[in-house]
């Protein structure tokens, strides 16, 4: 299969549990272990071919103005000394080129594809037109090889979003398709440092995973196959989760991450986003920090954290603040026990300190901050017990298909599951309940942002939780409220995207929303997940 053998993930297989998570049950790998060095000659010797063909990846560009310039264009991505792996890229980089803009600016993206499929982008989290938000076979056609589309929209609400594929999006997301994008606040307070870190994980040895995953194809919306018999299986889940060994962050990984660069006294924001398909947990050392906005959205008088885990699931972002004021060498670093988790790390360095000695603890058992109770409680725009235009339950499931495993919405698969019906200015309530056994469910909500009302059944009591991407655990509960303010039609789906591609998946359609794009059913090309 084409995506295995360029080597990266595909994302299903691993999504049963938090990646840096302490109670893994698989054994940690310092480094990575390159004793094994037939596999490491059979991997570049399948993929030689392909990759000296190839430019290698740069660095990720800053992008602002009136008109931006993106190509969607295959490179060779050097993660560490001893691993390439070929890509697919936004202007040549992993992360693509990073889009830098104010509110209220006109957005302008001339996107040009220049890989060998379809493709189209995404704006998560964003709520843009319709028309604009990418989704093949809903919004838009898929832009062929060698084509051009031009997206506009305006930047209404500041904050840290991302852009990626929703073109076979399992596969391409997975092959390195994604980007920022930040819209700076009009009055925003000024920091003196600001970065941005983007997680992913990936597979050094696509031979194995060809191996364990052969006909693994989630193409076909609502099919499952028989590699997906492994959530059923828990013995073996340690086997498959072993194949995702490489961790990184900016498309880097271990001593090859760059380090953050700070002098003391300064104010330092880090935003976080998380484009892969695996939970994990981050830990500041030597630092109290505060988390100042989730998926874009601020949070009120969050109050200072020190030594707590922030887990961040695939699809969400945290922006988190800290003063420089502990001179040194520290580490934000992802805690757990699978194989990447010890090379998704990253120094912070203060200009003019000789190197401290701070030492990973990847391993220790440190809690997690809690979200539904973090940072000041008041009244949001909604409450639990106001009257709703529409309520919808939601019942997140995990089924046997003729296939193999399916995810279902309501024991349905899409394109069957039942929409979420609207019609502008309806103020809606959904309740998400998660009945897998294993999976995690990280729900995300096309041109829209929600306020989190409940989980379990209980009130957050701490600031209004305003978030446009939702993980559940198993067994978990929470309610929702949004206002129907965006017409069109949208997807709301899983973004563990290989959940979405076998069946996770439904849509949120305004009554009476006419569109201008008229999908043509007998046009195989599209495949918006």
């Amino acid at each position: 299969m084409k995506k295995l053998l360029f080597g990266t993930i595909l994302a299903g297989v691993v999504a049963i549990g938090t990646a840096c998570s302490n109670n893994a049950s698989h054994s940690s790998m310092q480094g990575h272990d390159m004793s094994n060095m037939n596999t490491k000659e059979e991997k570049t010797s399948k993929t030689s071919e392909v990759s000296e063909q190839l430019p290698l990846a740069t660095n990720t560009e800053v992008l602002s103005g009136k008109e931006i310039n993106l190509t969607a264009k295959e490179a060779l991505l050097q993660i560490n000394d001893q691993v390439k792996l070929p890509v697919y890229t936004y202007n040549g980089s992993v992360p693509g080129a990073q889009i830098h803009v104010k509110q209220g600016d006109t957005v302008k993206i001339v996107f040009k594809n220049e890989l060998p499929e379809p493709t189209t982008i995404h704006w998560h989290g964003y709520p843009v037109p319709n028309s604009q938000d990418g989704i093949p076979g809903v919004t838009m056609n898929a832009i062929k090889p060698g084509e051009t589309f031009t997206y506009e929209f305006t930047a209404t609400v500041p904050g840290t979003y991302w852009y990626h594929s929703h073109q076979e999006s399992a596969k391409q997301v997975d092959k390195g398709l994604y980007g920022t994008l930040i819209v700076e606040p009009k009055n925003e307070e000024k920091v003196d440092r600001d970065y941005t870190l983007v997680l992913d994980e990936w597979m050094s040895n696509p031979d194995e995973g060809n191996m364990h995953m052969s006909g693994m194809d989630h193409s076909n919306m609502g099919h499952g196959n028989s590699s997906d018999n492994q959530h059923m299986d828990m013995s073996s889940m340690g086997h498959d989760m072993s194949m995702y060994d490489i961790f990184t962050i900016n498309g880097k990984s271990g001593s090859a991450v760059e380090p953050l660069k700070v002098k003391k006294g300064e104010k330092v924001r880090l935003r976080l986003v998380n484009a892969g398909y695996m939970s994990h947990k981050l830990h500041l050392h030597g630092h109290d920090f505060k988390i100042v906005a989730t998926d874009g959205q601020p949070l009120k008088d969050p109050q200072p954290i020190k030594d707590e885990l922030l887990n961040i699931a695939p699809g969400e972002r945290y922006d988190i603040e800290f003063t420089a004021d502990n001179p040194g060498e520290w580490l934000l670093e992802c805690h757990g026990d699978m194989k990447g988790t010890d090379d998704m790390k990253v120094k912070i360095q203060y200009e003019g300190a000789t190197s401290n000695t701070d030492k990973a603890n990847a391993k220790e058992n440190l809690p997690t901050v809690d979200m539904t109770k973090y940072g000041k409680h008041e009244l949001g725009q909604f409450t639990l017990d106001q009257k709703y235009d529409v309520e919808y339950t939601m019942d997140l499931g995990t089924a046997m298909g003729k296939d193999g495993m399916v995810y279902t919405i309501n024991g349905k698969t899409y394109p069957e599951t039942a929409p979420v019906n609207v019609k502008t200015g309806d103020l809606v309530k959904v309740k998400l309940v998660n009945n897998s056994p294993t999976d995690l469910h990280p729900m995300h909500l096309h041109g829209h942002f929600f306020q989190v009302l409940s989980k379990n059944g209980k009130p957050i009591t701490g600031s209004p939780l305003i978030k446009d991407t939702l993980n559940l655990k198993p067994g978990e509960e929470y309610v929702v409220a949004f206002k129907a303010d965006n017409p069109g039609n949208w997807m709301f789906h899983c973004h563990d995207l290989h959940h979405a591609s076998a069946g996770m998946v439904t849509e949120l359609k305004y009554k009476n929303y006419k569109s201008d794009y008229t999908p043509n059913p007998n046009d195989t090309t599209n495949k918006p997940e």
